[in-house]
């Protein structure tokens, strides 16, 4: 995993996504997605539409986003920090605030940090649990669901600390959220 940026394309491990995984506690706790992974997406799913009047003129109007990002497979850990929620919410069928965490996308582009960073809330929902030999898989959706805030991320011996950019402009110290980013998923 590169923690750092030097020249020419990037590479797929510099584009980072985490997930806290308390799950609404006091300080989020990052967990790395990306482990058994091969391909994962925030998929951006615009939405637009296209009306033509009487006069032949076409007007488009922007609606905007529904983003959303499947973390496929997720193989069962009990070591995971991830590991017992995702668990719950799968097998219990739990929905709303019980599914609520919040999920940090960082770009590593630059050869030194801070990375650039946007910390969203978000509910993860697993889609489904068991798949083939090797494995129990829980692959799980992440939907964003507002509240994006833009800043950067340091990272120190494996831990990330998000600072929201209202913070960077006003010279603030960072955030107390923090946490271990070794926690592959």
């Amino acid at each position: 995993m590169n923690d750092t940026y030097t020249s020419g394309k990037l590479q797929r491990s510099h584009l980072r996504h985490l997930i806290d995984s308390t799950f609404g506690g006091v300080s989020p706790s990052w967990f790395l997605l990306g482990k058994d992974i091969e391909d994962m997406s925030m998929e951006l799913n615009p939405n637009t539409s296209t009306v033509k009047n009487i006069l032949d003129e076409s007007s488009v109007k922007d609606e905007g986003y529904e983003p959303s990002m499947t973390a496929d497979p997720y193989y069962a850990n009990p070591g995971d920090a991830i590991y017992d929620k995702v668990k719950a919410i799968a097998f219990e069928r739990k929905k709303g605030d019980d599914c609520k965490t919040k999920l940090l996308e960082v770009i590593i582009d630059k050869t030194t940090g801070p990375y650039d960073a946007w910390q969203e809330d978000c509910i993860v929902k697993p889609t489904a649990y068991g798949g083939a030999q090797g494995g129990v898989n829980i692959p799980f959706t992440i939907t964003p669901c507002g509240n994006r805030v833009s800043g950067t991320v340091t990272i120190s011996n494996g831990v990330v600390t998000f600072t929201p950019a209202s913070e960077n402009t006003n010279n603030s110290e960072s955030n107390d959220e923090s946490n271990d980013e070794s926690n592959d998923g």
